[in-house]
């Protein structure tokens, strides 16, 4: 056990060099108020006058004090090698091998090393000064003493001290190795204690809490600290020592430390006889002592973890930092084949970092073709932009002054290829997506994968430009295929495309059977002949009859009495006779027969005239016409349908193919024949202006963690129980 503690302090020493704010070593933490006696209490510990003395704030920079117990044989052999002369003797951090066997000089160093930092105007720092006392007449301790807690700013201190202090105090006990010797005045009272009000908000439960309760000599006549010592007033589970130091008078007139440790004993026993084997300096320095083995040795498997795990760490940081370059050219060419082979192994999705936030590389780019692009496609309306009254005037334009018997087939394709054009836009943003996608490839290369990268700034931007140069010089002409794609589509509409005229097939099918159901429903007044006789003896087929028996109404309705077909043709007949004669009603008698009062559907029939007349927006449209609109409308429907299909598996085919394939295969030649030269050898391989020095801190720090975890590993397991 008692071999714990130096373990401690060897590691306090190798770390003191590279920070020890990285391992939370076990040590006791001195915390209390301004002048309540927590100098005095080391002074005791140590035996010597060591630590400047005076009013107001003494103590400006945290003192981490080793203390090191050696024994007689071991201070002769030290004392020949190192020429010391003397039993006891000191050594700071900042004076590297300087030996101190005086120790005013050593109160005077501490003085002097104060003010270097922390300046004479009462200001405080955090940066500590180190100190190691070695003698045999101290036991092995490890103590933090702190500026003590004040509340008022006091000549050239900042308005803010206090803050200031109390974050210094909370930067150490908030260790959770650190033990809180929590020091309080007897002459105040226990429940406005500073120190016990800290360290319960670090340390709730008190399991690393002891409380040291000085002046017992200086309490009012006629009161005691009785009940504080025995714990009835505020209980402290590691218990609190009452202890006596010099006063200030005493200090004045160089009483020594041992004689008043004497002087302390007597006190105790003339006041507190059956409390004074409890309480004292000599019983304190014994207990903290074995608080501070029994506290490392609850400590260190968890240290030596801990220990293990950072050199693990910060070996693989300085791996990352890489070796300074020999063979500049050799370096170059392995780095620009490796960033070339991992760009290449994103794509192909065998990368050796797996992104799990977030889709990259192919699965990105698959991501945009099949869900992005296809999505996009799938939501363009084939007859978006087109109305009725749109595909009505192109049929019109298209027959010129003639009147069309049937539907021409120049107003389908007019139309059909402005549809067609529509899924060029989205072709070329999907383009422009993975030409994104392929530019944040070379970040997260750069990021993830060949970290060596980041050591040579140069060679990274010129790698990004030689890339990011590539994926532009390909663009344009991925654009200008999906641009022939869509002009291909539109160069040659093929209305013999199977899935095309299969579609025809169907409506033509459609029509036929209802047209055959038109006839099952005709009234029953006229007869069901293969083919009627219209005005001027004319044969009229089954899909005339609907205008032909609005004329047969019109005749009834006239006077005609007979009830044969003969006579309704007759009547018929001198009513159409007669609209012709009156010229102007004429003209609304033909619209009147244009609508029937039997509204047929889209499908039924084809040839019905349309009327030359330009054609109002308001107006309802006839039958015929709205007939003709849908057959186009599905047609244009059916061949977009097709066209879609095509683009959404040729413009993913062109975009790997000239894009992304091509930039796999050509970047290596790119990337040597932009970059491996030897004039630019010198400039891209420069480092950073600080990996050179992180690559130093990161050897160092690792230098020390090895270190340290020999030393652990020094301590065989019976040291720990």
């Amino acid at each position: 056990m008692e071999a714990l503690i130096p373990v401690i302090n060897k590691l306090q020493d190798v770390f003191n060099t590279v920070g020890a704010d990285i391992i939370q070593l076990p040590q006791i933490v001195v915390v209390g108020t301004q002048s309540s006696g927590k100098s005095s209490v080391l002074e005791s510990l140590v035996g010597r006058d060591i630590l400047p003395r005076g009013t107001g704030i003494v103590t400006r920079r945290p003192l981490i004090l080793q203390l090191v117990h050696i024994d007689p044989e071991d201070r002769r052999k030290t004392s020949e090698e190192n020429g010391i002369d003397g039993e006891e003797w000191g050594k700071f951090l900042h004076t590297k091998n300087k030996i101190y066997t005086d120790f005013e000089e050593i109160r005077q160093e501490i003085e002097a090393e104060t003010e270097r930092i922390s300046g004479n105007n009462k200001g405080i720092s955090d940066d500590p000064i180190h100190l190691k006392i070695f003698s045999p007449h101290v036991v092995n301790l490890t103590l933090v003493d702190l500026p003590g807690i004040t509340k008022v700013p006091v000549g050239d201190q900042p308005k803010d001290i206090e803050i200031q202090i109390r974050e210094l105090i909370f930067k150490y006990i908030s260790n959770p190795n650190s033990i809180i010797l929590a020091v309080t005045a007897a002459n105040t009272d226990m429940a406005t204690s500073e120190a016990l009000k800290v360290a319960r908000e670090v340390d709730t439960d008190g399991r690393r809490t002891l409380a040291v309760v000085t002046k017992l000599d200086l309490m009012d006549a006629g009161t005691d600290a009785m009940d504080v010592l025995m714990g009835r007033v505020i209980p402290v589970k590691l218990g609190i020592i009452g202890v006596v130091n010099r006063s200030q008078l005493d200090i004045n007139q160089k009483k020594l430390v041992a004689d008043a440790i004497r002087d302390e004993y007597a006190f105790l026993q003339k006041k507190y006889p059956s409390l004074a084997n409890r309480n004292g300096t000599k019983y304190l320095a014994r207990t903290l002592n074995r608080l501070l083995m029994h506290h490392i040795r609850d400590c260190l498997p968890e240290l030596k973890t801990r220990i293990n795990v950072l050199a693990a760490q910060y070996q693989s940081l300085l791996n990352s930092y890489g070796e300074p370059v020999d063979d500049k050219s050799a370096t170059l060419l392995q780095l620009i084949t490796k960033f070339a082979a991992e760009y290449c192994r994103t794509i192909e999705g065998t990368a050796k970092y797996i992104e799990t936030a977030e889709l990259c590389g192919g699965a990105r780019i698959c991501y945009i073709f099949h869900e992005t692009f296809g999505r996009t496609l799938e939501s363009v309306d084939p007859l978006g932009g087109l109305t009725t009254i749109d595909v009505l005037t192109a049929i019109r334009n298209a027959t010129g002054p003639r009147p069309a018997l049937f539907v021409p087939e120049v107003s389908f394709e007019l139309l059909v290829k402005r549809q067609v054009k529509r899924p060029e836009e989205p072709s070329l943003r999907c383009v422009e997506l993975v030409h994104e996608e392929m530019q944040r490839i070379i970040q997260h290369c750069s990021n993830y994968s060949t970290q060596e990268l980041l050591r040579f700034p140069k060679l990274h931007d010129a790698i990004v430009e030689v890339v990011t140069s590539l994926l532009r010089k390909r663009l344009p002409v991925t654009n200008e295929m999906v641009h022939n794609l869509v002009a291909i589509e539109l160069a040659y509409i093929n209305t013999k495309h199977p899935d095309f005229a299969d579609a025809c097939g169907l409506m033509n099918n459609n029509i036929e059977e209802q047209r055959r159901n038109r006839m099952r429903d005709l009234p029953a007044a006229v007869p069901r002949d293969k083919s009627l006789k219209g005005p001027g003896g004319q044969s009229l087929s089954p899909t005339e009859l609907p205008s032909f028996e609005g004329e047969v109404a019109k005749a009834a309705a006239a006077g005609s009495q007979s009830g044969s077909v003969s006579e309704q043709n007759d009547g018929g007949m001198g009513n159409w006779r007669g609209m012709l004669k009156r010229g102007e009603d004429g003209a609304a008698g033909d619209r009147a027969m244009q609508q029937s009062p039997y509204p047929s559907s889209p499908q039924k029939g084809h040839a019905v005239n349309l009327l030359d007349v330009p054609v109002p927006v308001s107006r309802k449209l006839s039958a015929r016409e709205q007939r003709d609109c849908e057959v186009i409308e599905r047609l244009i429907k059916s061949y977009f349908l097709i066209v879609r299909k095509n683009i959404q598996d040729s413009v993913p085919k062109a975009v790997m193919h000239f894009l992304v394939n091509h930039v796999k295969d050509c970047l290596q030649s790119e990337l040597v024949g932009q970059l491996y030269k030897t004039a630019l050898l010198n400039d891209l391989l420069t480092e950073s202006e600080d990996m050179a020095q992180r690559r130093t801190e990161a050897a160092d720090m690792l230098k020390a963690l090895q270190k340290a975890s020999q030393v652990i590993a020094e301590i065989r397991e019976t040291h720990l129980w």
